[in-house]
């Protein structure tokens, strides 16, 4: 029993565990050729340990899983076509678990060409051609002979073939098995025709099991610069048959050669130097013999290949090295006309050149604005700077001496056509701008024109520069601001600040007797007064577009408050204590009442109001309220807990409550009274 609930306490303190299962929830797909990618699903017990998958005994895959999840991708490995296990290994826990379904290795066939030239260069004809067959997953230890045909470019129709015989598959299943084209294959193989030859691996006399193409043409590559050797070789003629050769370009001949003659081999062999100035484009060779037996083939020896030109990208930038959009750059090459090219929003122009050197013309807006050699050997990247430059206007207003930027002020620029808007410290660029133009600077705020500026050229001694500065100034006036209180008094040591609408300029000023003069820049403002303790007296709005002298009448200002605290019949309260604090301020007025039970309050700041009374002898308010006071008013203060009795405050309770009793013993006496009389003998009558 000891012993029991010793390992019961134990259990109790132990975290509390999860087992996660070592399983394989899916693999896609099930089935496959070698090389394939299979992709396996499934959790192992240990939180990012290593696991392994295996394939029937080989190992293919090893890393760590993320959490519990397995998900991983493996490629079917070598192996004899069959069904196969495939296993996932928690390797530290050393826990397996198998698929619930074997994966089916299929046997593949694949045929293709080696060893050939690597494009644009190509095979011509007369060429041999190294033909791969090859199987995997096959049955290990088996033999398989491939039936490979070749069959030339349409509309000969010719097909040829042989047999070849794939090495053993020993235990993994693959073999292999390299023939030329066209030697050892039956009939009269050849590859004297330009064109695609289908290549085919036949399980049998009638089906394909895999299939491939390879090219002949004519010459060497596919593509030529300027000034390269086009080499060129025909096969198929007689023994020294002449033929003529022809280069066009755009329906064109621009070159023949006469009278070539094919080799005892029956070869024609010939090169073409790709001219120095030769266009872009698509070119065409073409080989017709002229002898009088002259060979036919069912597929004509004419073949295309292209100058391509190199890939030229032109960025486009001002004087000031920014990119310049919208472009024209022309190309001339020994001044004839090649191509014209746009840049982009980030200044690219894109074009393609062959080897030469060329000129080029940058146009902005119709206008020449730059010229450059553009010298191309191969692919290239230049910058072109083109004669634009940037005009900086700065908007400033002297205060005191000091010019300060101004900001929001918008410039209307002709010919451009543009609106562009000064920044917080007053300055606005106009970008790649022709420097040879006469341009008009309309200068406005709020809508108010107040500056004109015509600026003839850009050019500084004759020459375009990266920037051109110009400076406006803007105007001030005097704004005069006069202060009255609720009474027109003048307002001394008031606070009056002056923002302008559009931020960024302010201004403030303390009145004396009433007045606080500014020097502002020309535009619209708001003008907020406040009293020595911050209080907002008043605000209003006002546009200077000329000096001006505004007023501004505070009624909340300068009031006078008279409190009168009476008592419950209305009697005035002398002596009281009567005290005013304004909402948002700390400081608290005191005043007594007089003989007339009014405290007077002068130079108040009006708004809400707390009024609160107290007694000579008491330390606790008899009353407080908050008022809202806009203007002088009196206001009464109704005690109705005290009433003045012979100079002396009595509650009114106490009062009452003396009355009562007095009122009772009273009448209990006129009562006793009545009684008494009623009882008194009567005198009898004579």
């Amino acid at each position: 029993m000891i012993t029991l609930t010793i390992m019961l306490s134990f259990a109790t303190l132990l975290p509390n565990v999860r087992a996660i299962n070592v399983e394989i929830t899916s693999i896609e797909p099930t089935s496959g050729k070698v090389g394939d990618t299979v992709q396996i699903v499934g959790t192992i017990n240990k939180t990012g340990g290593l696991y392994r998958i295996w394939f029937d005994r080989q190992k293919v895959k090893e890393t760590n899983a993320t959490g519990n999840t397995v998900n991983a991708n493996f490629s079917v490995p070598a192996i004899p076509k069959g069904n196969y296990t495939i296993a996932l290994q928690d390797v530290e826990n050393n826990i397996n678990a198998t698929a619930a379904t074997e994966f089916q290795v299929e046997t593949g066939y694949y045929i293709k060409t080696i060893m050939m030239p690597n494009p644009p260069e190509q095979l011509q004809e007369n060429s041999t051609v190294r033909i791969q067959v090859n199987v995997t997953g096959g049955g290990s230890n088996t033999i398989y002979s491939a039936n490979i045909t070749v069959k030339v470019p349409n509309p000969a129709n010719e097909t040829y073939w042989t047999v070849a015989t794939l090495t053993n598959t020993t235990n993994t299943g693959n073999g292999t098995a390299t023939v030329v084209y066209p030697n050892g294959f039956y009939g009269t193989p050849h590859t004297n025709y330009t064109g695609t030859y289908a290549i085919a691996f036949n399980e049998t006399a009638t089906t394909a099991v895999a299939t491939n193409t390879f090219t002949i043409g004519l010459t060497d590559s596919t593509e030529y610069h300027r000034r390269q050797l086009v080499d060129i070789k025909a096969a198929g003629y007689k023994p020294n048959e002449n033929v003529t050769i022809k280069i066009n370009f755009e329906e064109k001949t621009i070159d023949s050669k006469a009278n070539v003659n094919a080799t005892e081999g029956g070869l024609i062999l010939a090169d073409w130097a790709v001219p120095f100035n030769a266009s872009i484009g698509t070119y065409t060779v073409n080989i017709t013999s002229t002898s009088p037996n002259a060979t036919r083939k069912a597929t004509p020896d004419i073949q295309n290949f292209i100058v391509p030109g190199f890939d030229v990208n032109i960025t486009t930038r001002n004087l000031a090295r920014e990119i310049v959009a919208n472009v024209t750059i022309r190309v001339l090459e020994n001044e004839t006309y090649v191509l014209d090219a746009n840049t982009t929003s980030d200044g690219l122009a894109q074009m393609k050149l062959e080897i030469g050197n060329y000129t080029g013309k940058a146009y902005y807006k119709g206008e020449n604005v730059g010229q450059r050699w553009i010298n191309v050997t191969n692919v290239a990247s230049l910058d072109f700077y083109c004669n634009l430059t940037n005009l900086k206007i700065s908007v400033i207003a002297v205060l005191d001496g000091i010019g300060i930027g101004v900001p929001e002020t918008e410039i209307y620029l002709t010919p451009e056509n543009k609106i562009f808007t000064t920044d917080i410290n007053g300055t606005t660029v106009a970008h790649s701008l022709l420097p040879s133009v006469n341009y008009t600077l309309n200068v406005t705020r709020y809508d108010v024109s107040f500056n004109v500026t015509k600026i003839s050229t850009l050019l500084e001694n004759g020459t375009a520069t990266a920037w051109y500065n110009v400076t406006i100034i803007c105007p001030t006036f005097t704004l005069r601001v006069n202060a009255t209180d609720a009474n027109s008094e003048p307002i001394n040591n008031a606070i009056v600040k002056v923002r302008e609408s559009m931020g960024g300029l302010n201004y403030e000023n303390t009145t004396v007797e009433g007045i606080a003069i500014f020097n502002c820049v020309f535009g619209k403002y708001t003008l907020e007064i406040y009293d020595a303790d911050g209080i907002k007296l008043n605000e209003t709005n006002t546009n200077l577009f000329k000096n001006w002298n505004i007023s501004i009448s505070c009624k909340l200002y300068g009031l006078i408050v008279s409190i009168k605290v009476i008592d419950y019949f209305g009697q005035p309260i002398s002596n009281a204590n009567v005290t005013l604090q304004r909402e948002g301020l700390a400081s608290i007025l005191h005043r007594t009442t007089q003989p007339d039970g009014v405290a007077t309050f002068s130079s108040i700041t009006g708004g809400n109001l707390q009024i609160a009374v107290y007694l000579s002898d008491q330390t606790h308010s008899c009353v407080a309220e908050w008022l809202f006071v806009d203007s002088s008013k009196a206001i009464e203060i109704k005690l109705e807990k005290y009433v003045v009795l012979a100079g002396f405050l009595v509650e009114t309770s106490s009062l009452i409550t003396t009355i009562i009793i007095a009122a009772t013993v009273l009448l209990v006496l006129l009562i006793e009274i009545y009684r008494r009389k009623r009882l008194k003998p009567q005198k009898s009558s004579s």
